[in-house]
């Protein structure tokens, strides 16, 4: 499916021309003095020729520790949106590195980035976001994000933004749920994924299922998950096309149907026979959710009862190529021809 694209062009009447570079170990400071310049044009091509310097990870280091973090701050809030583009260029450039990534966490960045939540210019908003994914990568990161509170922010932002930025703000949940899911349950994050799971673009799809199954996890997410009545959801992406939206939806049966409520929610819904279906899927994490969720579903008597029968598709895995899913086989088999 066709989709727009954000442009990172810049408009047409800004000189492209790069700052000159000054020779060997005076570059870098000259191009920080250059910074915070009161000329726009000097600042604009100061970050033109840091976003190219900043490639290099020995540049990305030099930068750190002369203090460039404070100035490229400081114009995160320039009124020129082209200085703004080309500031959260340069953290983007940087954040693709390791020492980047801790420099931006160390000097306290996360919240001045924050305020371009709302920028109107969209590939601000894009580099921004794109900037806080590759962070919440790191573990420190996401806790970051959290502990700045920006979860419920980002939330919210699915519900307005450009498709683009909306797998990108999916991508940074994802992370930020596995450091703390309750900022995004206290949001109303469930309904408001609930609705991106049948979105026509496979990449939304796949990340919301992801960031739901990281909700599922914890008790609470998976009470939530079973009154907004997700379950059914979970059971149609079982069909999906995707196949990581497959494994997706059936890891976050696996984790629903840990409780009562999710096991018969999951029942009711069909679950049983889609699932079976699946214990032969090309992709073994598909195969290996599948597999768990079954395990699940035949703890109740009806789901052994449905099971039972088709008992010889799970004793199939055992000799499954991968190590896990076999393993798995083994305990689901046990499980649903035990006998009280």
């Amino acid at each position: 499916m066709a989709e727009a694209r954000i442009s990172a062009y810049l408009p047409p009447h800004i000189d492209p021309t790069k700052a000159p570079i000054a020779f060997g170990e005076r570059a870098l400071p000259k191009l920080n003095e250059e910074l915070k310049s009161p000329d726009l044009i000097t600042r604009q091509r100061s970050l033109m020729a840091l976003c190219d310097l900043v490639h290099d990870s020995e540049y990305v280091y030099q930068a750190v520790h002369l203090g460039f973090m404070d100035s490229l701050k400081t114009l995160l809030y320039d009124e020129d949106s082209t200085v703004r583009q080309k500031t959260t260029e340069v953290f983007l450039i940087m954040a693709g590195h390791n020492i980047g990534r801790e420099g931006i966490l160390k000097s306290d960045l996360i919240i001045p980035l924050s305020h371009l939540l709302n920028d109107p210019v969209d590939i601000v908003r894009r580099n921004m976001h794109q900037t806080f994914e590759m962070l919440s990568e790191l573990r420190a990161g996401a806790t970051a994000l959290v502990d700045a509170g920006l979860i419920a922010q980002l939330v919210s932002k699915l519900e307005s933004e450009h498709d683009e930025i909306q797998e990108l703000i999916l991508e940074t949940l994802h992370f930020c749920l596995q450091a703390d899911a309750f900022q995004a349950l206290n949001a109303g994050a469930v309904p408001i994924l609930k609705g991106k799971l049948s979105h026509p673009l496979v990449g939304i799809r796949r990340k919301a299922a992801c960031a739901l199954l990281e909700i599922c996890v914890p008790l609470e997410g998976k009470e939530s998950v079973c009154k907004e009545e997700v379950v059914p959801i979970f059971v149609q992406l079982l069909e999906d096309e995707d196949a990581e939206v497959r494994a997706n939806a059936a890891g976050a049966l696996m984790f629903t149907t840990i409780t009562t409520q999710g096991k018969y929610a999951a029942l009711h819904s069909g679950a049983i026979p889609k699932l079976l279906a699946l214990v032969k899927d090309n992709h073994s994490k598909v195969r290996l959710n599948c597999i768990k969720a079954l395990t699940t579903l035949s703890e109740t008597p009806e789901g052994r009862k449905v099971l039972l029968p088709d008992v010889n598709l799970i004793q199939e895995c055992l000799s499954d190529s991968s190590e896990v899913v076999s393993r798995a086989a083994a305990i689901a088999e046990l499980v649903i021809q035990w006998k009280p």
